[in-house]
């Protein structure tokens, strides 16, 4: 059985408290990007705390600054959002030992960072401590950011400080990675084309949603993974 000792908890604390310095920075830009957009800081406070997950909310809001519809904002954000999903069954063993109120409050922080931080670790003692802990520093980090950002909003112009950058800069640093392999480029291709050619004909926001179809790339029948395997199992 697994001791639990100081030096492992200093592991993911360190890591949680240096993504939480970023999650105040993005937190903020969100807070005042939401405020020019035309959100109240009671809006833009609740959004953090019943949504909590960034790339989402930074995609409805800046939908909504451009004039896209409220279904446009909320379409593009649910698919952002889709991947926390893959992440929750991922995370199911960590929480599966919880009470129901705790796996439903644990299923609000599931997220990209509370995810990698749990899987550097190996112990399953250590994951579950890991996952709370992260999650509470995060999840106190991206609201402090907020009412930051709401507090401020009204009384700076987002552009001049290039908060209006933020959510493109963040999410190009998440897609990067991924185009590194054959179905990450065919992926981007196919929505950067599409999103160019059907931006004048379609109202603001919709277009993304069309071009979010390349994920479709990433999808691979079971059968042929199984078959790639059984190959290179009997490459020389």
């Amino acid at each position: 059985m697994h001791h639990f000792r100081a030096p492992d908890a200093r592991r993911f604390i360190v890591a949680s408290l240096a993504i939480g310095v970023a999650f105040v920075i993005f937190g903020a830009s969100f807070g005042v990007l939401a405020i020019s957009a035309g959100a109240s800081v009671l809006q833009a406070c609740a959004m953090s705390a019943l949504i909590f997950t960034g790339a989402s909310q930074m995609s409805a809001v800046s939908v909504i600054a451009s004039g896209g519809t409220l279904a446009s904002a909320f379409g593009g954000a649910v698919l952002l959002s889709g991947r926390n999903a893959v992440y929750g069954l991922a995370m199911s063993s960590v929480l599966k030992h919880s009470s129901l109120p705790a796996r439903l409050l644990g299923a609000q922080w599931v997220i990209d960072e509370t995810t990698a931080i749990v899987s550097a670790e190996t112990d399953p003692q250590l994951q579950r401590t890991a996952f709370w802990i992260s999650s509470v520093i995060l999840y106190a980090s991206w609201n402090i950011g907020t009412v930051i950002g709401a507090l401020v909003g009204s009384s700076i112009n987002p552009s001049d400080f290039g908060l209006d950058a933020a959510f493109p800069v963040m999410f190009t640093a998440m897609l990067a990675p991924h185009l590194k392999t054959a179905a990450g480029k065919k992926a981007a291709l196919f929505g950067g084309v599409v999103a160019v050619l059907l931006a004048p004909f379609m109202p603001i926001g919709l277009p993304i949603l069309v071009s979010a179809l390349g994920m479709l790339f990433g999808l691979k029948p079971q059968g042929a993974v199984a078959n790639k395997a059984d190959e290179s199992d009997h490459t020389p």
